[in-house]
């Protein structure tokens, strides 16, 4: 496996056909959403909840959050863009931030639970899972465009990337660590709390509503923390921390906040 990366230099585009062009990212992004979807879906059916209810939300959160990702995106890396305004458009190229995702997708969700009058936490809690399920797979469509890798290493594990696609100042290095790959790995490890998590919601049916989805926030956020270190990422600097670091602090302290409150206002109520 280890030799397997070492070795091989992937190229982004499944197949051609005419001016027709299939790209692993957009695939593997695709197959992921699917899985993911089916994930939710099924959940719903544990959960006696309306499925129609889901497949309309999916069109809104698909829109959602894809603008959220972009959006999010080109502002973090302005300087790629700011001469090239036509590529902001290219999606299938890359370029779609998980935080983006998040908000995006937060919002819409939101929005279209209380317009339904449906419980928020309760759908939060499904798509959580669904959309760490799709990040694992989605999340590896980056080793195949060769972008968000991280700094240069001489491990085993180590990937090549093409001279095109190495930042300036990192020419003379061939090997970096695959930091998409790690993240698929450890979003691999979070589905499978939030699933043990789920299973016991079933079977006590003590879980609150919405602590599954502050799981996977909380969960993520100290994950992209320590990924950030090795990423090469050019960002600004904000109290020596990267802004998707400063960020997903910020979101973990939220996240604790409302476990803190919930346990709480759960302590006082029992009294």
């Amino acid at each position: 496996m280890f030799n397997f990366l070492h070795t091989y230099h992937p190229e982004p585009t499944v197949f051609s056909f005419g001016p027709l062009q299939v790209h692993w990212y957009g695939l593997l992004m695709v197959i992921g959403g699917l899985l993911g979807f089916a994930l939710i879906l099924k959940l719903a059916d544990h959960y006696k909840l309306n499925k129609k209810f889901f497949h309309n939300l999916l069109i809104y959160w698909v829109v959602g959050a894809v603008l959220g990702a972009r959006i999010y995106y080109v502002i973090y890396a302005w300087e790629l863009y700011r001469g090239d305004w036509g590529s902001v458009f290219h999606v299938w190229q890359g370029g779609l931030a998980i935080h983006g995702i998040m908000l995006g997708g937060f919002v819409t969700t939101y929005v279209y639970a209380k317009l339904k009058k449906r419980d928020f936490w309760l759908v939060a809690d499904l798509i959580a899972v669904g959309l760490v399920a799709a990040q694992v797979i989605g999340r590896v469509g980056n080793y195949f465009n060769q972008e968000i890798f991280g700094r240069p290493t001489d491990a085993a594990w180590g990937i090549p990337i093409d001279l095109v696609n190495r930042p300036v100042g990192f020419f003379e290095f061939e090997f970096f660590h695959p930091t998409f790959l790690y993240e698929s790995f450890g979003n691999l490890i979070i589905l499978g709390v939030l699933l043990g998590l789920t299973y016991w919601r079933f079977k006590r049916k003590t879980l609150q509503a919405g602590n599954i989805f502050l799981v996977y926030l909380l969960l993520y956020s100290v994950q992209r923390i320590i990924l950030e270190f090795y990423r090469l990422d050019f960002s600004p600097i904000v109290f020596g921390l990267r802004w998707a670091q400063l960020l997903s602090f910020v979101v973990v302290f939220v996240c604790l906040s409302v476990f803190v409150y919930r346990g709480i206002r759960g302590f006082l109520r029992r009294k």
